[in-house]
């Protein structure tokens, strides 16, 4: 079986979600579901149709959610240290082109959200980073060209 890094907030979230689908959506689509029956002829019955796409795209995700979670490697950031930008850093950017300050935390792949600044592990910034460290330039490809980015924090909370 596949593991997945995560961090602890990064499970958590998942597992709310989880949480979520099983003890709020599920019911409320079943309660959807039966009321559309019981409106008469299902073949053109579009609250139904509606209905029943809506609990298969809930049941899809519940699998989903329940593979990752059960493969999930919890890594604790606060326990790591060092000079090198590894998984669970958070690091400091300078855009040489722009000039502009960004900050992004290195996450799993199913955590990552960019604009909470949480940077999925797998992305091509990320994995020009891993290893890098204070000081260093990366140079990132981009849609636009390649982007550089001078590294001017490493830390590990």
């Amino acid at each position: 079986m596949q593991k997945f890094p995560m961090t602890a907030p990064g499970l958590a979230r998942l597992e709310d979600e989880l949480r979520q689908l099983r003890s709020v959506e599920r019911p409320a689509i079943i309660r959807q579901i039966a009321e559309a029956r019981a409106h008469g002829d299902l073949s053109e019955n579009a609250e139904y149709h509606a209905a029943r796409e809506r609990q298969s795209f809930i049941e899809g995700r519940i699998a989903e959610l329940e593979e990752i979670v059960g493969a999930a490697e919890v890594i604790d950031p606060a326990a790591l240290s060092g000079e090198h930008i590894k998984f669970g850093a958070t690091v400091r950017l300078l855009d040489e082109e722009s000039e502009r300050e960004a900050s992004y935390q290195i996450v799993g792949l199913h955590e990552a959200d960019i604009k909470s600044g949480r940077l999925s592990v797998t992305s091509p910034l990320a994995k020009a980073l891993i290893g890098k460290r204070v000081g260093d330039s990366v140079s990132v490809p981009a849609p636009g060209g390649d982007r550089s980015y001078e590294i001017l924090e490493i830390r590990f909370v």
